[in-house]
């Protein structure tokens, strides 16, 4: 017998690499607000998107680790995104809008190695 309780949200523990205090602000200008912290965890939202940034630095693991996001209009964040050059600030790496089999998307690969998919919300 299936559990008939519905899911109200899913919010990852991903890991910081390295950096622990460079991560934090590199998610705060990805326009995320840090709702709570302690001891080496921090609770990030923006909208209903939360996960939480664990100081973590285990690289095999990081570089395995996708997340899926998505956003109203991908062009807008796009060009959003690329005003901030967050590429030369956090060393961070990014790749232009792309049609992928299972959807056009941005991707992100933070300070740790986790490749972050984010793509337009189609509703």
């Amino acid at each position: 017998m299936k559990i008939t309780t519905q899911y109200n949200s899913i919010e990852p523990f991903i890991p910081s690499g390295p950096n622990f205090e460079a991560s934090k602000k590199l998610f705060v200008e990805l326009g995320f607000e840090i709702t709570w912290e302690n001891n080496g965890y921090v609770g990030f939202k923006n909208n209903t998107c939360q996960f939480i940034l664990q100081q973590y630095d285990n690289k095999r693991f990081a570089e395995n680790l996708m997340v899926r996001i998505t956003v109203p209009d991908l062009d807008a964040y796009w060009i959003e995104l690329s005003k901030k050059e967050l590429t030369k600030h956090f060393k961070i790496k990014l790749r232009a809008p792309k049609e992928f089999p299972y959807g056009r998307e941005v991707q992100l690969i933070d300070l740790a190695g986790v490749c972050w998919h984010i793509a337009e919300n189609k509703k």
